[in-house]
């Protein structure tokens, strides 16, 4: 069971973690977090890209998604050219 520790808000909002939490947590300058509040609950969730099989996993399930839905590559291609192109 991980061991309790506290903190303090700071005048701008801030808190800090404390260091055995960063060290254990392997946590480094500008890591990202959700932060999601409820009633006196407030939790950080560590915001991390996936791994490079989980990234491929999910580019193979957009491509299936794109095919089922009759998408081609110009099709794509031009989407992003409208997007960019109202900017």
């Amino acid at each position: 069971m991980a061991e309790l520790a506290t903190t303090r808000l700071s005048s701008k909002g801030q808190i800090v973690i404390p260091e055995d939490v960063r060290v254990r947590l392997g946590l480094k300058t500008g890591a990202q977090f959700v932060v999601m509040g409820e009633g006196d609950v407030v939790i950080l969730k560590i915001i991390s890209p996936p791994s490079m099989k989980e990234f491929d996993e999910l580019i193979a399930t957009a491509r299936k998604q794109a095919r089922r839905a009759g998408l081609k590559r110009r099709d794509i291609a031009a989407a992003i050219r409208e997007v960019r192109a109202k900017k």
